[in-house]
């Protein structure tokens, strides 16, 4: 009886040893994408950190094979960024895979794939037993535990089926280490085919600094990495995707696999644009004197950020080049430099570099990316300063044009920046593309920012294009707006776009030495515009009792004409008759005045008048004509508000000395650019 107790005693305690034997489960890498594992159902082990947008997952609840388990199973919930354990199960291809943004994770869309994966919480099914160490279709350098010590060995995997065999690639040992953690027995399942293929080397590291897109696959590679930044201002956290890639050249299966993924046909997007609108590329013309109804400077601000990746940088490069063709680059028509932005911009060309479409299209060819955050306020503060200048090939006759690209949203504000230029005179266009989603909006970090950047807000300005991969479509419509010169109002700016009268005082209290420091002031405001026939234009009244026409707006079209005729003006003495001399200048200079300028009456007296001013001044504001007064010594207070444009303050100046006027021209300009760049954007 003693015998067979102890014997029963021992097999239980035998038992106990077994149930209590832990399995390893086995840890695999965040990059680890299910289509590389052929076990059709394991438990592994995720480690920390693999909530990167470097890991790609495709899908939702159900994922695609091309993503990456552990981030899919970050992105379903079953864990977290510490890591876990995971259960994933192999299911059959889908038609389409949509793209959502789950648990900080955000899975892009596919149009199909040919084998899926589901992923549950890391406990074994009954009935089921689980791989204690995976078998990978490619070589894997798995690192086998065998008590403290880890070594390193090359294993050859079975071979996938035809539909999952991907290019081979150079091979790069990794290590995998196992876990114990279940009392799952190890299986018995074997494959009898193998044979060895290799891991793709994994690209130069690059940190991506925007956010992911939703994007078909773009062929057999190994994804960049990436970090996770916390925005400025927002105190969000937005991922950032790196979509450079690497192919296996001359790859059958690989070739076969792009084909199928980007067939036309397979995605439809509704762009806005009518096919008319459709860009029929034609042949070059030997001659580059270019299309001389579309003479302007343009510059593309070309979005070189993380967050596009590198099969949509082909895209943009490729609209670019299909630009640079529609427009018809010439010396005589369209000239176009492209500066390229990520976290800072950097010129690739300027508008002197190349003189024909050819050479323009060869030189976007070989723009690479520059990567980084989308620093859209930047670039355009870049450009402002430092792209359209006489050494970077403005013709000064032509209007500015900037053409924005942005992927998404700025992660810069660009409303100052964006104002600035417009009041230098560019005409700012921007092309959005794939804008944000409801749930993204809380991430732009400044709203409605394509209405505070454009030239005018009533939609001429900015063209929304909801994929990257109908980009195409919206060539022809570009070409169209920006070589619309009489509708790019941006180029009219406060210093451009004035009929300019002043009203001079030449009566006797006036004097000989004083009316030349008039005349001076007068000069100098002058030298400040941009004078030409179809810029601003100078005319000139002198008055007493009497009035006399010194020149009209048409009888000089150069800065240096209009100076050399103001210090001609001789003074005549006299009486004061100011309220006659507005009414004269209305008739002789303002009636006169082009449709599309601003008129501008600059009066300067040093008394009161003889004759009233209020109806003149009255009249002369109910046609149009902004009037700024500027007295001297005795000049009337109530007369000068009563000339002056409301508000009296911002259009009337006085000083007690002749000598001090000079202190009042650039607060003069500086009123009249306020006023002009106030003016509603719609």
């Amino acid at each position: 009886l003693g015998a067979f107790l102890m014997c029963t005693y021992a097999a239980k305690e035998a038992t106990k040893k077994i149930k209590k034997t832990k399995l390893y489960v086995p840890q695999i890498d965040c990059d680890v994408k299910a289509g590389k594992i052929i076990n059709p159902e394991f438990i592994a082990k995720c480690p920390p950190g693999c909530q990167d947008v470097k890991y790609r997952v495709y899908g939702t609840d159900i994922y695609a094979s091309f993503s990456s388990v552990c981030n899919a199973a970050i992105h379903s919930g079953i864990i977290d960024n510490a890591g876990g354990k995971i259960l994933v199960q192999k299911v059959a291809g889908h038609s389409g895979y949509r793209g959502t943004f789950s648990n900080g994770v955000r899975s892009l869309s596919l149009p199909r794939w040919r084998e899926s994966f589901l992923v549950s919480e890391g406990k074994p099914r009954k009935g089921v037993t689980y791989p204690s160490t995976l078998e990978y279709s490619s070589s894997k350098n798995t690192a086998v535990k065998s008590g403290d010590a880890v070594r390193k060995e090359y294993r050859t995997s079975p071979v996938p089926t035809t539909a999952t065999q991907m290019a081979t690639t150079t091979p790069t040992p990794t290590t995998t280490t196992t876990d114990p953690s279940t009392t799952v027995p190890k299986t018995t399942t074997t494959h009898a085919t193998t044979r060895t293929t290799t891991v793709a080397a994994a690209a130069k590291a690059k940190p991506g600094l925007h956010r992911v897109r939703d994007i078909a696959f773009r062929g057999t590679s190994t994804s960049t990495s990436n970090r996770n930044i916390l925005r400025p201002n927002t105190g969000i956290l937005r991922q950032e995707p790196v979509a450079t890639f690497q192919r296996a050249a001359g790859s059958p299966a690989h070739l076969a696999m792009e084909t199928d993924s980007w067939k036309p046909g397979l995605s439809i997007f509704d762009t806005g644009f009518s096919s008319k609108e459709e860009l029929n590329p034609k042949p070059l013309e030997s001659i580059s004197q270019g299309n001389p109804n579309c003479k302007i400077d343009l510059s593309f601000l070309m979005d070189g950020s993380w967050s596009i990746g590198k099969r949509r940088f082909q895209l943009q490069k490729q609209f670019l080049s299909n630009i640079a063709q529609a427009l018809g680059i010439g010396s005589a028509g369209p000239l176009m430099g492209i500066v390229q932005y990520g976290d800072d911009p950097s010129t690739e060309f300027d508008l002197k570099t190349y003189a024909n479409s050819k050479d323009i299209r060869n030189a976007i060819e070989k723009i690479l990316q520059k990567g980084g955050l989308s620093n859209v306020g930047k670039a355009l503060s870049f450009v402002n300063k430092n792209f359209f200048s006489d050494a970077n090939g403005n013709r000064g006759g032509a209007p500015n044009v900037v053409v924005v690209m942005v992927d998404g949203w700025p992660t810069d504000r660009v409303e100052e920046a964006s104002r600035l230029a417009r009041e230098s005179g560019i005409n700012i266009f921007f092309v959005t593309i794939e804008a944000a989603a409801e749930s993204e909006k809380q991430n732009v970090i400044e709203p409605d920012f394509v209405d505070k950047a454009v030239c005018r807000t009533n939609g001429f300005y900015s063209i929304n294009v909801p994929s990257w991969f109908s980009l195409h479509k919206a060539v022809q419509p570009l070409v169209k707006r920006v070589c619309d010169t009489d509708r790019l109002a941006c180029s009219k700016t406060c210093l451009n776009s004035a009929d300019i009268g002043f009203v001079i005082d030449g009566s006797s209290s006036v004097g000989t030495s004083n009316f030349r420091t008039v005349l001076q002031f007068v000069a100098n405001i002058s030298k400040e515009f941009e004078i030409s026939d179809t810029d601003t234009r100078i005319g000139a009244v002198q008055y007493t009792y009497e009035q006399r026409l010194e020149f009209s707006f048409d009888k000089y079209s150069t800065k240096q004409d209009v100076l050399s005729a103001i210090k001609r003006i001789s003074y005549w003495s006299g009486g004061t008759s100011t309220g006659a001399a507005i009414s004269y200048a209305s008739e002789q200079l303002f009636s006169k005045s082009k449709p599309n300028k601003r008129k501008i009456m600059i009066l300067i007296t040093d008394g009161r008048s003889y004759d009233d001013v209020r109806v003149p001044a009255m009249a002369a504001h109910q046609n149009g004509v902004i009037a700024y007064s500027v007295g001297v010594a005795w000049a009337a207070q109530d007369e000068l508000e009563a000339i002056a444009t409301d508000p009296d303050k911002e259009h009337s100046f006085f000083v007690d000395e002749f000598d001090n006027l000079y202190r009042f021209v650039h607060q003069l300009i500086q009123n009249i650019c306020t006023e002009f760049n106030s003016q509603p954007r719609n």
